[in-house]
């Protein structure tokens, strides 16, 4: 294949698609460049793997740090395991690609997208996901695509808040939304969105301007580049489906029973009823021969194979029909009715902040921890190191569904749960200037039948608010599904149960707090949706938080008005930056000494903002006092309560805060004569003194005397011998007496 490449310019900047020159032995690749932003994406299509009924689409994401110049940290100088960033950028390129492949479709197709040159302008995620799409639509996989995303942010301007496409990583610091977006020529199927409070109606705006404005050129630009490269005709192959004489064999059998079943309230009791008529479907007509020849039980089990997924199919479309022909759910309950809600903040005595949530029968432990800025993560990649203040870790053990299965560290989809409930609440996290502290939420879900994400970011904002974070505003959030009847009829349902996820066509999440969206998540198995019905599913979304919400301001009305006592006291200080090498001290001496006397924690900032965390309150205090004398700055007048740490002849040296001492020469320790600076104070003593000069190089001279009342007859009082003092002649005072010889 000769080396083709087209380019359009997207936002301002140059899309560019080659292929031809690299991974020539792949099924499809594509070098893909933004701007100086560059991503090799390949695809290849294998033949299934032996008894496989399912389609196994791989979707890989990873950034060599090479791309920006950079190294791996640690001892191990080359890319692990895929951090954060990576799994959520391989969850959405899968999302909006998986639908697009026809039913039955089980070939292997593995994407693969490296990040090879990164500007630290123009991120590479959604850049990743056109290349991985425009991949896959140089094979010859039956992909009904291409997709494009783009990533839409709203930022002020001298003409007011616009709209911008694909904005840069300087950009995005001013943006309050940030809008994933992915879409083919059916319309829109894959959406991620944080956002501050961002009004339902902006939104909706964002996604029209993303769509017009970058989809669906990157659709046509694709398009041209599989033309002009002669990509081949899509090539489905055999496709694993029922026959339909096995699927026309389940219906017979068992449609009119499994419409009853279907119409059961109970979960347990429904999956047993359904259970029942799939074991008699398979032993009354797909039964296995006994003592057949191999090529007659060969074929009797790939019919019961079929019968399987020909039963699972029946029970969708049964599903799809009741609910979009009758307004019949699995439950019993009205299209846009929310399951009973349960809640309860502070269930635990320890944590910081906790609450228990439960929306029918999805349940959330969560826990919030307070902590100082050593408990930020940080994160490092090709962009910018960075540290995070507010992170949301979610946990889904096999047993709040009933299972035994594999105990592991956090999935995929662990990972992007979690991150779309840290999304969620992040627009309502109060700013480090209002609250200094590391916020962790910890997730555990307990019992899940649908929806889990959003429980945890009820129960998330419940557990924030027990802590006392004040946060801005109640955030809650629900999910919306889609049904099609066999006529077309749509019908869009509220807080969908686990079966509505899997049976129906959409689990649209959103989350938000009256003022507007803070976090959006679609999956979509639909083609596509257009702008027009996403509106009326933010409408009906909406309606369903504002309920929620009500309900959880009926058990906690606002953040507590204090933070636990468990929890750290965080004290700002600030500081002058230039004293910063002076609190930390020679090797850290000085910081650590103050830690180890008031054991409390101390932060320092490049901008002299000092964080002193401490659960004693007098420590703290104590630990803010000397912080603040080391940070000041030293002026003629002021008075301090000392310590003498060094005693000369000429006079005492002075210790007024760690680190900064002044000298009292031995005419200011005491009015009259001082025969000896011992007679008067010792190493260790605390002497009130005043500050009376601090010359060019920053000495600074001490005064004891100038605090004390002069002596009513004018004889000085506090030396030995008791004599007046004068001016020094001759190596002796006047008044001295001399020895009288021997």
């Amino acid at each position: 294949m000769p080396v083709t490449f087209v380019e359009r310019e997207i936002g301002g900047r140059t899309l560019r698609l080659e292929t031809g020159r690299v991974a020539k032995l792949a099924s499809g690749a594509v070098m893909a460049s933004y701007a100086d932003s560059t991503v090799m994406a390949t695809c290849v299509r294998s033949n299934p793997r032996p008894g496989i009924d399912f389609f196994p689409l791989q979707c890989d994401y990873r950034e060599k740090l090479t791309a920006a110049g950079k190294f791996p940290g640690g001892f191990r100088k080359r890319e692990g395991a895929p951090n954060e960033k990576e799994v959520l950028t391989m969850r959405m390129m899968d999302r909006p690609i998986r639908p697009l492949f026809p039913d039955g479709f089980i070939d292997e197709i593995q994407i693969q997208a490296w990040v090879m040159s990164h500007d630290g302008q123009n991120d590479t995620d959604v850049l990743a996901c056109t290349a991985g799409s425009a991949a896959v639509c140089l094979t010859d996989a039956p992909f009904m695509g291409p997709v494009a995303t783009v990533r839409v942010g709203r930022i002020m301007t001298d003409d007011g808040e616009v709209f911008v496409l694909n904005p840069t990583v300087a950009q995005m610091e001013y943006s309050d939304l940030d809008l994933v977006l992915s879409g083919h020529p059916n319309g829109i199927n894959m959406i991620e969105v944080g956002a501050a409070e961002v009004e339902d109606d902006v939104v909706l705006d964002a996604i029209r301007f993303g769509l017009e404005e970058g989809i669906k050129p990157i659709v046509e630009l694709v398009l041209e580049l599989r033309e002009k490269c002669g990509a081949p005709e899509a090539n489905p192959g055999p496709l694993h489906v029922p026959a339909d004489e096995v699927m026309q064999t389940v219906k017979d059998k068992v449609y009119d029973r499994l419409v009853e079943a279907r119409k059961i309230h109970g979960k347990k009791e429904r999956n047993e009823k359904v259970g029942e008529l799939r074991d008699e479907v398979m032993h009354d007509c797909f039964a296995l021969p006994q003592d057949a020849p191999y090529a007659e039980y060969k074929a009797a089990e790939d019919r019961r194979g079929q019968a399987k997924d020909a039963f699972r199919t029946l029970e969708k479309k049964i599903t799809h029909m009741l609910v979009a022909e009758h307004g019949i759910r699995a439950d019993g309950r009205g299209l846009k009715e929310i399951r009973p809600i349960e809640m309860e903040p502070g269930i635990f005595s320890r944590t910081h902040g906790s609450a228990f949530f439960q929306r029918g029968e999805t349940q959330s432990l969560v826990t919030c921890a307070l902590g100082t800025n050593k408990a930020e993560q940080i994160v490092d990649g090709l962009l910018p190191e960075y540290a995070k203040k507010f992170y949301l870790h979610y946990n889904f053990p096999p047993f709040c569904v009933g299972e035994a299965g594999r105990i592991m560290g956090p999935g995929r989809r662990e990972v992007g749960h979690g991150a779309l409930a840290e999304r969620s609440l992040l627009g309502i996290i109060p700013s480090t200037d209002d609250f200094p502290y590391t916020i962790r939420l910890v997730s555990d879900i307990t019992e899940s039948n649908g929806s889990s994400s959003m429980a945890s970011v009820c129960g998330g904002c419940l557990a924030l608010m027990d802590a006392g974070v004040p946060i801005r505003n109640t955030c809650a959030g629900i999910s919306v599904g889609r049904f099609t009847s066999a006529d077309g009829k749509v019908s869009h349902v509220t807080d969908i149960l686990g079966e509505e996820d899997f049976f129906g066509e959409m689990d649209f999440k959103v989350s938000g707090t009256r003022e507007g969206i803070t976090g959006i998540q679609l999956d979509l198995k639909a083609l596509g949706l257009d702008v027009d019905e996403i509106g009326m599913i933010f409408e009906q979304a909406k309606e369903g938080r504002l309920q929620i919400i009500e309900q959880m301001e009926s058990v906690l009305a606002a953040p507590r008005e204090d933070i636990s006592m468990y929890a750290p006291r965080i004290i700002t200080v600030k500081i002058d930056p230039d004293k910063i090498g002076k609190l930390i001290g020679p090797g850290g001496k000085t910081i650590r000494g103050i830690q180890e006397r008031t054991g409390c924690s101390i932060d320092v900032e490049e901008d002299g903002t000092v964080l002193i965390g401490s659960t004693d309150g007098e420590m703290g205090l104590q630990c803010k006092a000397e912080v603040e004398a080391l940070g000041a700055e030293i002026r003629v007048g002021t008075i301090y309560d000392g310590k003498v740490v060094s005693v000369k002849d000429f006079g005492a040296f002075i210790e007024l805060a760690p680190g900064t001492d002044g000298m009292c020469h031995i005419s200011e320790l005491a009015h009259g004569f001082v025969k000896s600076v011992g007679d008067i104070v010792k190493i260790g003593d605390s002497v009130k003194v005043k500050v009376i000069n601090v010359d060019d190089t920053g000495r600074i001279k001490l005064s004891r005397r100038a605090l004390m009342d002069p002596p009513a007859d004018g004889d000085g009082g506090d030396g030995d011998g008791g004599q007046q003092g004068g001016r020094r002649r001759g190596g002796r005072r006047d008044g001295d007496r001399a020895e009288a010889p021997a």
